[in-house]
C-alpha cells in the first residue's frame, strides 16, 4: 500500500512533480511493483489527480472514503475488509524504494514464530552532523534486540559525553504491519508524543506496540522539499 496525499505542508503537489519524465508517485508505484514481492500493490489516495495518474498509467489505486490525518489511517481504511496478513507501507515520496530492503522487512515476520513483532521498519546509519541535527530527519533509537525505543526530530541520543561512540540512525518511512496492528492504530486516538513530534509511529509506541527496526544501507532520497526533488533528479540521472 502506498498512501498518497496531494496536499503536503512543506511541498504541496510534490507527488506530481516530474522525475525523469514521470511523476514521483508513478515512479514510486512502478518501483514497488517491479520488486515482484507482493500479491498486489495499490496507491491509496484522497486526490482525484493522483488516482487518475496511477489508473491512467495502468496501475491500481483506491480512493479514500474518509478524511485522514496520516498514512497509516488511510491504509487501515483500505485494508479493513481485505483478506490479508501482512501489509507493507511504502511512502509515496520514496521513488528509490529497493527490493533488498523490502525483503528484509518481510523476513522479520517469517522469522517471528512467537508473534512478538507488531510492525517492522527501516533505518539507515547516518554520520553527517547537519543531517543528524536536521528536524526533517527523523531519528530512531533502539534496544539491544533492535526494537524501537523512541523516534524524534531532535538529536537522540543527546551527545553529552563526546567520548561515547554513539551511532545515529535515520528512520526511513517504510513499514511492514500485521493487519491487526494497523487496525488497532486506526481505532486509537492520538496521544501527546505523536501530536508534539508529528510522527505517527509514536502512536504505536505509546500504546505498547513493538516495532522491529531493520538496518539498511540504501539511503535514497525522500522528497519532502524542492531541494530534495533536485537531489532526486540528479540521482535519477
Amino acid at each position: 500500500m502506498i498512501p498518497a496525499r496531494y496536499a503536503a505542508s512543506r511541498f504541496p503537489g510534490k507527488l506530481m512533480q516530474d522525475l525523469g519524465g514521470k511523476t514521483v508517485i508513478l515512479r514510486t508505484y512502478e518501483a514497488t511493483v517491479a520488486t515482484n514481492l507482493f500479491d498486489d500493490v495499490f496507491v491509496v489516495t484522497d486526490s482525484d489527480i493522483i488516482y487518475n495518474e496511477i489508473v491512467n498509467n495502468g496501475g491500481k489505486a483506491i480512493m479514500s472514503k474518509k478524511e485522514h490525518d496520516c498514512g497509516s489511517d488511510r491504509i487501515a481504511e483500505a485494508v479493513e475488509s481485505l483478506d490479508i496478513d501482512i501489509v507493507i507501507n511504502v511512502q509515496g515520496d520514496e521513488p528509490f524504494t529497493d527490493k533488498e530492503s523490502l525483503i528484509k522487512l518481510i523476513e522479520v515476520f517469517k522469522n517471528d514464530k512467537d508473534n512478538q513483532v507488531d510492525l517492522a521498519s527501516l533505518m539507515v546509519h547516518i554520520t553527517n552532523e547537519e543531517e543528524i541535527k536536521n528536524p526533517n530527519t527523523v531519528k530512531v533509537i533502539i534496544d539491544q534486540f533492535d526494537f524501537a525505543l523512541y523516534f524524534s526530530r531532535s538529536v537522540i541520543p543527546y551527545p553529552r559525553d563526546k567520548n561515547v561512540n554513539v551511532k545515529y540512525y535515520k528512520h526511513k518511512g517504510v513499514y511492514a504491519f500485521r493487519k491487526q496492528a494497523i487496525l488497532d492504530f486506526y481505532k486509537l486516538p492520538m496521544q501527546v508524543l505523536e501530536a508534539s513530534e508529528k510522527l505517527e509511529q509514536l502512536r504505536y509506541l505509546e500504546y505498547g506496540k513493538r516495532i522491529k527496526m531493520v538496518e539498511t544501507d540504501v539511503q535514497g532520497v525522500e522528497i519532502d522539499t524542492p531541494e530534495d526533488l533536485e537531489r532526486a533528479i540528479k540521482l535519477w540521472k
